[in-house]
């Protein structure tokens, strides 16, 4: 029963096309050079664009010539190198142990840029009274660092 259903499911194949051409050399496209070579397409890949297929530009790529916008130089835009309060203020003890930062009257003023950053971000929390300089701040951060009775410095 399942044989009889696999012969029903088949699809009819029916004899191709080509079977009929082969051996009359050019299969019903005329004289030998047609359809063998690349007569009518007018280049490879984006050949002509400016030229013979000016019209297809024009409806179907009109934004593919000129200039469009501009682009800032790499080396003329500052590396930002960033650092949460949040976990500036998890290691401070820690920098303070090995001597990474100072103390000064119960605040440990940390120099962003000795630790190899240039910004302070402000995500998490802060809970030490903490000094810091930097030469940017996000306005999060320096209302963060006021809050736990800390000072921004902008170096």
């Amino acid at each position: 029963m399942e044989e009889a259903e696999k012969v029903s499911a088949m699809v009819v194949r029916r004899r191709k096309k080509i079977r009929k051409y082969r051996g009359s050399r050019t299969c019903g496209w005329g004289i030998t050079g047609q359809h063998k070579g690349r007569g009518l397409k007018g280049g490879f890949g984006k050949a002509g664009r400016h030229k013979h297929h000016w019209t297809w530009v024009v409806k179907y790529a009109p934004d593919y010539f000129g200039k469009k916008g501009f682009k800032t130089p790499i080396s003329t835009t500052p590396k930002v190198n960033a650092i949460n309060v949040g976990y500036l203020d998890e290691i401070a003890t820690e920098l303070a142990k090995k001597g990474l930062v100072e103390v000064k009257n119960g605040k440990i003023v940390v120099n962003v840029i000795k630790l190899g950053y240039n910004r302070v971000l402000g995500s998490g929390k802060v809970t030490k009274p903490l000094v810091v300089m930097a030469p940017y701040f996000s306005r999060k951060a320096e209302e963060k660092i006021a809050q736990a009775g800390g000072e921004v410095i902008k170096l």
